[in-house]
């Protein structure tokens, strides 16, 4: 059974649906509102059990937050959508082009990966999972999570910033985040599913990124027929908070392609 999600929304145009990072929440995306509100429709959805969308009793799995996406979108009236996706944000919109292949008009894939988890890192998610339902607190996630999730340059420079993601971490619902967890530890391989795309896409990666290898990257990028690659300097895994403007200007150029 889907749930409702809860989502923000903000500007007028081409819509542009933005799927959060694991272990954050919509609100990661507050600087997108205001610096692309004047380009297109921005809507950012929290994804089950995250902000205020119910979790539900679903057994954990990326169709149902493709079925819970789905259903937003027949809710706005939107037939077909530039969908974006951070991290585990990306892994969601991959499987969602897999099942809706005609309602992506455009395809953003930040600091994310096509390939699935191989069993050492399913493993570590599953892990994870099994603490943060041991705990009943997000303590797991500041242990095991993020230390990877900003660049150097950005713990070094910009401590504001990595003490707001440490509170957003802080804050994450261990019941969402252990239910995640196992959606995608579980995931599929989508690299078919890229190499039957046949709509522009934009693939961010940043330079400091503990995470997502330059492999990943061109493994996207060579299965796309139509993908721009941009790597934004002095960031890690969380582009879009590390450097907003570089990170918009990037899909602005999407934007004038779809």
């Amino acid at each position: 059974m889907t749930v409702e999600l809860t989502y923000q929304e903000s500007g007028h145009g081409t819509p542009l649906v933005l799927l959060h990072a694991f272990p954050l929440s919509s609100a990661m995306w507050a600087t997108q509102h205001w610096l692309l509100a004047d380009t297109c429709r921005v809507i950012t959805p929290d994804q089950r059990g995250w902000g205020d969308s119910p979790l539900g009793d679903e057994e954990p799995s990326m169709d149902v937050l493709v079925d819970d996406l789905a259903l937003l979108l027949d809710d706005l009236e939107l037939d077909r959508i530039v969908l974006g996706g951070a991290s585990m944000g990306g892994y969601v919109a991959m499987h969602f082009l897999r099942r809706y292949p005609e309602r992506v008009r455009g395809l953003v894939l930040a600091n994310t990966k096509a390939t699935a988890d191989n069993d050492k890192a399913a493993a570590n998610r599953i892990g994870i999972a099994h603490a943060l339902e041991h705990t009943h607190s997000a303590e797991p996630l500041i242990e095991n999570v993020f230390t990877n999730l900003l660049g150097e340059t950005t713990r070094s420079a910009k401590p504001a910033v990595a003490d707001a993601v440490k509170a957003a971490i802080r804050a994450a619902p261990p019941d969402a985040a252990a239910w995640a967890e196992y959606a995608m530890a579980s995931r599929a391989d989508s690299l078919d599913v890229l190499r039957s795309a046949d709509v522009p896409a934009l693939i961010i990666s940043g330079e400091e990124d503990a995470l997502i290898t330059d492999r990943d990257v061109e493994a996207m990028a060579s299965a796309l027929s139509d993908a721009k690659v941009v790597e934004i300097p002095h960031a890690g895994h969380m582009t879009a908070i590390e450097d907003p403007t570089a990170f918009d200007g990037a899909i602005r150029t999407l934007l004038a392609r779809v």
